[in-house]
């Protein structure tokens, strides 16, 4: 059974995703509804021959240092290998680079099935990809001739270098330091930890992209600069020199992405290390957004993925596995039946499918956005996609990786006792996804980013955008006809409701602000990201709710598949949106039990 059903991805480009539109644009004018089938058809075969094979294998080989090289399955390197010679490395980048010039829609679209194949192979793929858009974005031509053009080939793979042994998330208080050398290089000194992908044997070279200081710059983020540092030297010709003083001080061994090279690096050991200066002086942190934004929202889909790969596993178990008998049943010696007609198995499958399905739809409706954002006509469209992406971010990141983890949970527990063994891969799926929510940011790291600083951007605006957009919704679905029109319009009115919820708290949240009682005011942050999340994920489930609808009311489609909608939709209406009343009480109350709890006490 292939781990992502096709007809979800076709649903969604169809359905919230609007593929005709997006195809319409002058940009994608070239691409039509062929190529893309193809593409997702290639994404499939490539995930469903190449990286789901070694899922489990590469989880029990973890990669090994073998007389100075990293030694790893060779399936991983034929997988990765399959993935750039079939263009998906360099789709989304302009034909004049040797891109296909696709929609991120569709390339992120096309990676849900690598992901949820093997999470971890898919790893090296997504952070080379994050790399080159960072240089593509930021980098000169020159650097785009010598790094980026082998990075979209696979030549070349990339990571991000941001964290460091003392300072953990805190990039404040980096110490990588950057010197200059008179030919217009850096001399790079310093140790980078938890770099992903930064040592292997899966491409000629790395390019790392690494955040120092220079000497003498401000101290704090304003003092970040960024650095194109690659493993080997690279010539103006593209040939590789001697290597670059990049060293691999040990391999870190984490519960899950056990395939995923997971590095320690020390940079100018023997002091000469060089590296490249991106952009400006002091700017790295705001070029390195665009990368850490961008892997934000690819860790969420990650995430979906893990979840949504679950359910399906766990679904189809539950068909075919017989115990017990329905609680009305007396007659001992009559058939077991299969466990999905247990009630509390379907709530666990409904709790996996409204999370994972509208996490999904969450992740590639962001993804739309970016494309939105390069091609609308007016700079005044541009901003606003823009903010909205920029207050979306964050829930795009935490709201997958807790709750699309949480699926993968009771993906074990439908399996029973067999869900905690390695003999089945749910168990591995918890483990995988049990790192998303310390990916690019935690769980609170993330919440102090959406109620410190995104929902109060620009007066609000952000907000004020993401309520039109909501209000639209509410607007429909109280507009819409058909045998669905009451249950449509019990969601409007309940999403309404939480949108009123959310402008209430988010007031009195502001009123603190302003009285200086900053602390206090994001004591509670991660309860109002909880809220703000699931206000989000039913603004989504409501837009797919209202597609699925409408397909039923013209007989369009499978009815099944669309009444599955339906129905996790109810479920995530009926037992989780309620939940955002508490998390709302708390936060507007300000709370200060985080506050006053003295740290002698725990």
């Amino acid at each position: 059974m292939s781990r992502m059903d096709t007809r979800e991805i076709a649903y969604l480009l169809d359905g919230i995703l609007d593929l005709d539109g997006l195809l319409a644009k002058p940009r994608f004018q070239h691409v039509d509804r062929s190529t893309v089938e193809q593409m997702l058809d290639t994404a499939a075969k490539l995930a469903d021959e190449l990286f789901a094979p070694h899922y489990h294998a590469a989880d029990a080989n973890e990669p090994r240092v073998e007389n100075g090289r990293v030694v790893m399955l060779p399936e991983v390197k034929r997988a990765v290998d399959a993935f750039a010679e079939a263009g998906f490395l360099a789709a989304h980048h302009d034909e004049e680079r040797g891109g296909l010039q696709l929609p991120w829609t569709i390339v992120q679209a096309c990676f849900t099935y690598f992901q949820a194949a093997n999470i971890a192979t898919s790893a090296y793929p997504f952070l080379t990809i994050g790399a080159a858009n960072l240089i593509e974005a930021f980098g000169s031509e020159e650097q785009k001739a010598r790094y980026l053009a082998h990075m979209l080939t696979g030549r070349f793979f990339g990571t991000m270098a941001l964290s460091e042994p003392q300072a953990g998330s805190s990039l404040a208080d980096i110490r990588t330091t950057a010197t200059p050398n008179p030919d217009g290089s850096y001399s790079i000194t310093g140790t980078k930890q938890w770099i992903s992908g930064g040592e292997h044997e899966l491409s000629e070279n790395i390019v790392h992209m690494v955040l120092a200081k220079i000497k003498g710059a401000p101290a704090g983020v304003k003092g970040i600069s960024l650095f194109i540092v690659p493993r080997f030297r690279v010539g103006e010709d593209g040939g590789l020199g001697q290597d670059n003083d990049v060293r691999l001080v040990s391999l870190l061994h984490k519960m899950g992405y056990r395939g995923t090279t997971s590095t320690i690096l020390s940079f100018g050991e023997e002091g000469r290390c060089q590296g490249f200066l991106v952009g400006k002086e002091h700017h790295g942190l705001a070029y390195m957004f665009h990368m850490m934004n961008e892997a934000r929202i690819g860790v969420g889909l990650g995430a979906a993925a893990l979840g949504y790969a679950g359910y399906r596993y766990s679904a189809e178990y539950a068909r075919t596995r017989p115990q017990g008998r329905l609680p009305e049943a007396k007659d001992p010696t009559a058939p077991m039946v299969p466990i999905i007609e247990h009630s509390d198995v379907r709530r666990m499958l409904l709790q996996q499918k409204a999370a994972s399905e509208g996490a999904l739809a969450l992740c590639l409706a962001c993804a739309r956005l970016v494309d939105e954002q390069r091609t609308a006509e007016s700079a005044e469209r541009r901003e606003e996609v823009g903010l909205l992406l920029d207050i979306l971010t964050p829930i795009a990141k935490s709201w997958p990786s807790e709750h699309c983890l949480e699926a993968n949970k009771w993906a074990i527990q439908i399996l029973g006792g067999y869900g905690y063994t390695r003999d089945y891969p749910v168990e591995q799926y918890y483990r995988d996804n049990r790192l998303n929510p310390i990916h690019e940011g935690t769980y609170g790291i993330q919440a102090a980013d959406l109620l410190g600083r995104k929902v109060f951007m620009k007066e609000g605006a952000a907000l004020a955008l993401l309520a039109r957009e909501m209000q639209a919704a509410i607007a429909q679905a109280r507009e819409a006809g058909g045998s669905n029109a009451a249950l449509l319009a019990g969601f409007a009115d309940a999403l309404a409701k939480a949108l009123g919820t959310v402008d209430a708290t988010t007031r009195a949240v502001a009123k603190a602000r302003m009285e200086g009682r900053v602390a206090e005011s994001l004591s509670n942050a991660v309860a109002y990201l909880e809220m703000f999340g699931h206000t989000v994920m039913a603004w989504i489930w409501l837009k797919l709710a209202l597609t699925s609808a409408a397909q039923i009311a013209e007989g369009r489609g499978d009815a099944a598949f669309h009444q599955g909608k339906l129905a996790a939709a109810r479920y995530f209406y009926a037992w989780e949106l309620p939940k955002i009343e508490a998390q709302a009480a708390l936060v507007a109350s300000m709370d200060r039990t985080t506050l006053e709890t003295d740290p002698d006490w725990l």
